[in-house]
């Protein structure tokens, strides 16, 4: 059986570069050839044995590379093509697929829900930091790369700029909006970028990294609250004219890199999601995932977003 190189997951802090079967597909499975990847903060949470996943799983979820095999029932796509895949790989017919929350997918189970269960490179299924990753329900988790772009400039779409423009999408960002986003790691940086492709017309971010601070700025930032030297909170209450916004958070996963944040900004009610952020509005509050929420005043409308996940 031929075979290819892999990271593997022995045991918590170890991960080891060794050889395995080279994946077999199935009818709407797809065999991509990777050419670049990269290491996500979660994988580190895995070799740390923060995250259980099972020994000898290859791990990694941000997949560039080519089209080697495709499924006999697969349409749209031919081998030889350059693609991507999501780090969230839903199979496209569950019922939370269905509804919408394809994070959830559950397919295969009773209701075709599970938490957590789109995510299933490296963490359910061998991942992409090999050479080779076998992508299941491949129409539903394939994108093709334009000719145009190098796998560089593409390799961030799989789940850093993904994740950041979803937060600005579950925020519902309209034309015209106020938006602070707390924390300009790689994925707060999509954020503020999402941010002002959805319309924003000021964006505030809140970072102490000076290196970061400038590409905010070049991201789409308009102004810039330093935590370690202003209060976020007063600050943005000044940026916006003092419109009676009341900030409230909640992060029940592990929020090191925002920690001094966190203490001046006043806790929501409780929310079942790790790491995520209350929606506060004056008709209504909702969660959203991963990491992500709104904050809303009278009667202009200001709307924050903090990074949940590591970077």
């Amino acid at each position: 059986m031929p075979r290819m190189k892999a990271a593997i997951f022995v045991e918590p802090g170890r991960i080891a570069l060794d050889e395995k079967p080279i994946p077999e597909i199935g009818p709407l499975d797809a065999l991509v050839r990777i050419t670049t990847t990269t290491i996500c903060g979660t994988d580190i949470h895995i070799l740390k044995g923060e995250y259980p996943v099972a020994r000898g799983l290859t791990i990694g979820h941000e997949p560039v590379g080519i089209i080697e095999k495709l499924g006999s029932a697969v349409q749209g796509y031919h081998e030889g093509q350059r693609v991507i895949a999501g780090a969230i790989t839903p199979s496209g017919h569950s019922a939370a697929c269905l509804c919408g929350c394809h994070s959830q997918d559950g397919a295969g189970t009773k209701h075709g829900w599970k938490p957590m269960g789109g995510w299933k490179f490296g963490n359910t299924i061998d991942g992409c930091q090999a050479e080779y990753v076998r992508v299941p329900d491949a129409m539903a988790n394939l994108a093709l790369v334009p000719n145009g772009l190098t796998d560089e400039q593409v390799l961030m779409c799989p789940d850093i700029l993904s994740t950041g423009f979803s937060g600005e999408e579950s925020g519902r960002i309209r034309i015209g909006d106020t938006v602070a986003v707390f924390a300009q790691g790689p994925i707060g940086l999509c954020a503020t970028a999402g941010a002002r492709l959805m319309g924003a017309t000021t964006i505030i971010a809140v970072e102490s990294v000076p290196e970061r601070i400038e590409v905010s700025r070049r991201m789409g930032a308009d102004h810039v609250v330093d935590f370690t030297k202003a209060d976020p909170v007063e600050e943005i209450r000044r940026l916006t004219y003092g419109r009676g916004v009341d900030v409230s958070i909640e992060a029940l996963g592990r929020q090191q890199t925002f920690e001094a944040a966190l203490r001046v900004l006043r806790p929501a009610a409780p929310c079942r999601r790790s790491a995520c952020i209350r929606r506060i509005s004056r008709s209504r509050s909702t969660a959203t995932w991963p990491g992500w929420g709104i904050i809303r005043s009278a009667p202009r409308s200001v709307r924050a977003a903090r990074n949940g996940c590591v970077g």
